[in-house]
């Protein structure tokens, strides 16, 4: 766990040194760490609630972080350094043709779940229990973000990190994160807070 922590914590530095775009250094780290993730520990679909629920409650909150988002970004307009790292993180994706981003965006999404909520956050909840399981796990993803040096990322993984360790341990399972996670990143990818691609 240690260990895919770190490796995304130097993704994002690599990143954030303008070596490499977000969506191609995270499309290929965090499927990595999702596969691994499976390996150690095959996680669990939804175990506190059924399947169906699991997927709607997880796309609804999905939309509603959206929509949460697009309010928060028309009002931070007149913070500079914001609006500038916004663009900057979703502007980069023009550059890459959409049915190439596309995939990309959804391993990323289902291989960041499979490792914080299946693996990470499962293995701590055994010891911390569901709500000790969720708090540190949001904590260490927080923390694991922070090294993107970026604004609208950290303040992603603060507010969408909460929600889905919560979702994750209301559930008991992936499922809803995964969703949650997944209409909430497709929903940025097109239809951005933010000059990004072009039609």
């Amino acid at each position: 766990m240690v260990a895919g922590a770190a490796a995304e914590v130097v993704a994002w530095r690599v990143v954030a040194a303008g070596r490499r775009s977000v969506w191609v250094v995270m499309g290929l780290v965090l499927p990595i760490m999702g596969a691994v993730a499976l390996v150690v520990r095959m996680p669990v679909a939804a175990e506190g609630v059924d399947t169906a629920s699991a997927i709607t409650v997880g796309a609804g909150t999905g939309i509603a972080l959206y929509v949460a988002t697009r309010g928060f970004v028309a009002i931070a307009r007149g913070w500079d350094t914001f609006t500038r790292q916004t663009s900057e993180t979703y502007g980069p994706r023009s550059e890459m043709p959409y049915r190439l981003l596309l995939p990309l965006a959804v391993l990323a999404v289902v291989g960041e779940e499979l490792f914080w909520r299946g693996l990470f956050q499962e293995r701590i909840a055994l010891e911390a229990g569901a709500a000790g399981g969720a708090a540190l796990t949001w904590f260490a993803f927080v923390g694991v973000n922070v090294a993107s040096a970026s604004l609208p990322i950290v303040a992603g993984a603060i507010v969408g990190g909460a929600l889905w360790a919560g979702l994750a341990a209301w559930s008991g399972g992936v499922f809803a994160s995964v969703a949650s996670h997944g209409i909430w990143t497709l929903l940025m990818l097109a239809l951005p807070p933010a000059e990004g691609r072009d039609p």
